[in-house]
């Protein structure tokens, strides 16, 4: 991907020089009130009052850990990894340029999302967010997190090298804020608890990559021959049934949350193929078509 010396997002927020620190734990309190009045039948009644407080959207389990705080600490990033931060910008700066002239054909306004680049844990509007999981979309502040670290897990775990693999991932990210603006995520997030939420979520996903497609449609002067093969790589190696072969030696569907292999390759396909918002409706079908 021809990146270098293009321009950079000034949405991306460096933080990489801060670190999460945990404060009491207002949980265990909880807990240990409960335990000495009501037993372990009232543990058990606790635990499924916050189960279903959870689903439902009333209880942060981060406000009943005690939350946590930022502080500063000293940090020098190696050239290797600033090279990647301003990747990182560039790459926003393309989806932000995009999805403006995207929405204006289509009648909408597009406003642009905050990437926040963290180490380790970081505290977003969705809880403590944690390089373990991997980049991630939060709805409720609507900022992209990602720990650059992941990108190296990407090439070394995954065996999804390159810079446009890379580039995919943002931009798959950049497609559940569109989610978010169009109000899909909300739609979806009040299905939590259902027995059909699952497929839901996977519908979500496969909507995401094919909007990284569409961003790689209108990419296409900017990309470098193998660049589509890296993305294609990527999404085939983060799809359901990939990541439960390696880390359980088998497949179970029905807890499928971001679609198989074959299907995050096929939509984001037809997103490259079409390169058009309103063609990427992956709710308006039976789900075994998808």
């Amino acid at each position: 991907m021809k990146w270098r010396g293009r321009r950079g997002s000034s949405n991306v927020r460096d933080a990489r020089g801060q670190r999460v620190v945990r404060r009491g734990g207002g949980l265990a309190m909880i807990v240990n009130v409960v335990l000495r009045t009501f037993g372990l039948k009232g543990i058990l009644v606790l635990v499924v009052i916050g189960i279903v407080g959870w689903q439902m959207g009333l209880i942060n389990p981060m406000a009943l850990t005690g939350g946590s705080r930022v502080e500063q600490v000293e940090y020098q990033p190696t050239a290797e990894e600033e090279q990647l931060f301003q990747f990182v910008t560039v790459v926003l700066a393309d989806t932000e340029d995009i999805w403006t002239r995207e929405f204006s054909r289509v009648d909408l306004q597009y406003q642009a999302p905050e990437l926040v680049i963290y180490r380790g844990q970081y505290p977003t509007g969705c809880g403590v967010g944690s390089a373990r999981a991997g980049p991630f979309y939060c709805p409720a502040d609507q900022t992209i997190y990602i720990d650059l670290s992941f990108y190296r897990e990407l090439e070394r775990q995954f065996d999804a090298p390159g810079d446009f693999a890379q580039a995919y991932v943002i931009a798959h990210e950049v497609g559940h804020h569109i989610q978010k603006l169009l109000g899909l995520t909300d739609k979806v997030s009040a299905m939590r608890g259902r027995p059909d939420y699952n497929e839901y979520s996977v519908r979500l996903e496969l909507q995401a990559d094919y909007l990284a497609g569409v961003w790689a449609h209108h990419n296409s002067h900017y990309l470098e021959r193998g660049d589509i093969e890296e993305a294609m790589r990527a999404a085939n190696q983060i799809g359901d049934d990939a990541i439960q072969t390696r880390t359980q030696g088998r497949v179970v569907p029905h807890a499928f949350t971001h679609g198989t292999s074959e299907q995050r390759m096929r939509w984001f396909d037809r997103g490259w193929t079409s390169g058009r918002i309103e063609d990427g409706d992956t709710f308006d079908m039976p789900y075994e078509n998808l």
